[in-house]
This record gives structure tokens, sequence and C-alpha cells, in this order.
């Protein structure tokens, strides 16, 4: 049954796959219509996710020093546009930056933007009354050119937007977890999700194979992500520290000088202090377009790259931001890790057996 009907695009339900029992469900959240708004065509980028996470050489000295401007290391401050549904902040800003036609780095900013906090998802009736009942929800998506595409929303704005555009009152919002968005995106017969798709020049289209690779290559839970996404305190260092210690992690690899070595990027405060630059996924690395390659790194691995550089005074986690300077006081977990094994490489797959001539 058709939930949405729009003249450049029609948009229809699919049943939802979500875990409700871990959703914050707002059933009164429904946004009643005022005027029709036209559709317009959402950005979508073709965008190869077949070398992010490949790892690279063993890394020997620092990069040289590079003069970058560090972007703000917090992130944008809590809104609530309509009450009970506070607003995703973090991907509003991505998608404001967003240029007319974005480009494969454009949509990799806002993907690794988007691994934090709720996004609200658009239910055909009351979310909170259907939970409740155990009954199946069915959530909001849109068909173009015949592929379908999960809707998703960061705010109550962007989904008075979409209900203002199709006229449609029997819905109601549902806030998931990101990472329950994208299970949806990945398990549905979906290709791909497309954000805040009503709102006009701050939207965009993320492909499944994207959202499907930078999942399997992060911490399913987005732990380290959502500390810096959040309020700070004087114990987020430490929350962060602790996080070090058991999340992926990656580092950034590069040509140091004309040595033709590669080299760790750290970074050099103008007071002095330097700190190794560790990254929560491989995206935090690609969005900032320096030519580095991100490396995977264990805890252990860290520890003892610590331990023998004293000079360096602790850590910088992803610095495209929001990101955070961790302290060597804050990083025991970590260290209390150096003297743990290396992994062992996975064993290489046999060889198919040569097929035997046919018999003459």
């Amino acid at each position: 049954m058709a939930i949405f009907k729009r003249s450049a695009r029609d948009t229809t339900s699919q049943p939802a796959n979500a875990d409700e029992g871990a959703a914050d469900v707002d059933g009164d959240s429904a946004v009643t219509p005022d005027a029709e708004t036209p559709a317009e065509v959402v950005p979508h980028v073709g965008i190869s996710v077949s070398t992010f996470g490949a790892p690279a050489q063993a890394a020997a000295p620092a990069q040289p020093e590079r003069t970058v401007t560090r972007p703000p290391a917090e992130a944008p401050a809590r809104t609530e546009t309509v009450t009970g549904m506070p607003d995703n902040t973090l991907v509003q800003a991505a998608l404001a930056s967003l240029p007319e036609k974005p480009g494969n780095v454009d949509v990799m900013n806002v993907m690794r933007q988007s691994m934090q906090g709720t996004m609200y998802v658009r239910v055909r009736g009351d979310a909170r009354a259907l939970t409740a009942e155990g009954k199946p929800i069915t959530l909001a998506v849109s068909q173009i050119d015949g592929a379908r595409f999960l809707l998703a929303f960061t705010g109550g704005a962007s989904l008075r937007a979409s209900v203002e555009a199709d006229g449609d009152r029997d819905t109601s919002a549902l806030g998931l977890p990101v990472a329950n968005v994208f299970r949806n995106a990945i398990e549905g017969p979906y290709e791909g999700l497309i954000i805040d798709h009503a709102v006009a020049g701050s939207r965009i289209v993320l492909p499944v194979q994207l959202i499907t690779k930078a999942f399997e290559e992060g911490d399913p839970a987005f732990t380290i992500k959502n500390l810096l996404a959040g309020p700070r305190s004087a114990e987020t260092a430490a929350a962060v520290g602790e996080a070090l210690a058991q999340a992926p992690l990656w580092v950034a690899a590069g040509l140091a000088g004309d040595s033709g070595q590669l080299g760790l990027a750290e970074s050099r405060t103008v007071s002095g202090e330097r700190r190794l630059e560790v990254y929560s996924h491989p995206l935090e690395v690609l969005v900032l377009q320096r030519g580095d390659r991100p490396v995977p790194v264990t805890a252990p691995q860290l520890a003892r790259a610590l331990q023998s550089n004293p000079a360096l005074n602790g850590v910088i986690v992803d610095p495209g931001g929001p990101w955070i300077h961790v302290d060597r006081a804050d990083l025991g977990p970590v260290l209390a890790r150096a003297d743990e094994p290396d992994p062992e490489p996975a064993p290489a797959a046999p060889a198919e057996p040569a097929s035997e001539p046919p018999a003459s």
C-alpha cells in the first residue's frame, strides 16, 4: 500500500526490521501538513568502496609536519526543533555543507558523521501503539527509477517537511539508534538510504554498498563516535581512553619526506605537544584528503608505539572532527595491553585442486 504519493517518484512502504526494544518511540510526533511541496532530484553519487580499510606495509617514522586548520572539537550544540525529537545536529551540519553537486568525499563525509546518535524513520500509523501491541511496523521508502530507498530523518524539521510534501497525516516518527537504521537499509530490499529527502539542498543518498562496507569495517556500536559527538565532561577523555582499548582503530600512513618510507601521521599543538593521530574508522582518514592510507592497528600495537616514543604526549582521536586529545594519563587501559601478542594472521584459503584431464 502506498503511504506517500508523489509526482516525481512513488513512495511506498516496507515492513520494518528494526529492533524495537532498543528504539526510542515517540508516537505523538506525527506532524500535521500545511501545504504540498514539489519533489526534487536527490543527489546520488556512485562511489567505490573497495579501497578503504586496505592494509598497507608497516610504517616507520612520523610524517613531516603539516599545517592544518583544525575543525571544531565538539559537535554542534544539541537542538530540538520538535518537542521530544532531539536533532542529530552533526549529520545536519554535514548535509548543510554539501555542494550543489556532491562528490565522493562529500558522500563519505556524511557517512562518517552519520555513525553516531539517533535518526528517525517514518512509520505508517502510530508507532508507539504498534510497538506496544507487538504489531509489525511499516517504514516509509522512496522509489527512484525503480530502485527503493529507505527514508531517514535527522530531526523533527525534516520529518515535518516530508509530511508537508506528501500530505499523509497517518504517520508518526520512530527514533532509532543509527546502527538499527543502517541494519534496516542493509537487510531490506533497498538500494540505499536517503537522509532528509524533502529538505532541498540538504539531502543525499547513501548507497547500500557504502553503508554495508562502513558498517563492516567499524565498531558496530560506534562507541568512540558516540562519545565524541555527545556532550563533553571532565570524564569524556577517560571514557574515550577506555574505548580505545577495545574498539577497532586505524592510523594514517603516508610518505615520510623523500625517503620513500611510510610514516604515521601525528599532530603538534602550538605549545609543542606531539600526539599520534588515531581514527575510529577508515573513512575518518579518507575524508581529510591528504593522500594518507588508513591502516588498522590493535590496542596492543598502539600501546607499544606510545611506550617506544616517550616524546608523544598522547593521541588525538578523529582529527576531522569531532575530535579529542587523550593524554597518557587517560590511556591506562590501552597501555595495560602493551604486552599482549598480536593476533595470528588468518590462514590462507587452500588452493583449488587442479582438474584432471579427461581420460582418452
